[in-house]
């Protein structure tokens, strides 16, 4: 079983787990993000609620994907659980227990195929223009 960590700060109790999952999405736009996909996992899993994927186009351009997502819900209040794949940048994983981002390199996401992996679940509507 999971441990969920307490989040100090501004807002860190009033933000959901959809609005975490679209200010993660929204801030991978900004950057550029290469097919972002948000996946509702509610009724999938009992690990997360959320996916929010992605690819980044090179090791810089990944770590700068995961910077702006962390540097988003900070803003907010919230900090990850746990990130794992930072220094590598071929997948990094953003835990925010509710959320869990995936920022992949291109081979590694065609590798790991997380999309078809959880197929069943329902793609969330993104912003137009997203």
């Amino acid at each position: 079983m999971r441990k969920r960590r307490a989040r100090a700060g501004p807002g860190a109790g009033r933000m959901s787990a959809e609005q975490k999952a679209s200010a993660a999405d929204a801030a991978l736009e900004s950057r550029r993000a290469v097919d972002p996909v948000l996946l509702d996992m509610r009724e999938l899993t009992l690990i997360t609620d959320y996916f929010v994927i992605c690819q980044g186009t090179s090791s810089v351009h990944i770590r700068a994907l995961a910077d702006a997502v962390m540097e988003a819900l900070e803003e907010q209040g919230v900090r990850p659980d746990g990130i794992e794949g930072y220094q590598e940048a071929r997948w990094i994983l953003l835990d925010y227990g509710d959320v869990i981002v995936h920022i992949f390199a291109e081979e590694a996401r065609a590798f790991y195929d997380l999309e078809r992996l959880w197929s069943d679940a329902p793609r969330m509507a993104r912003p137009a223009g997203g």
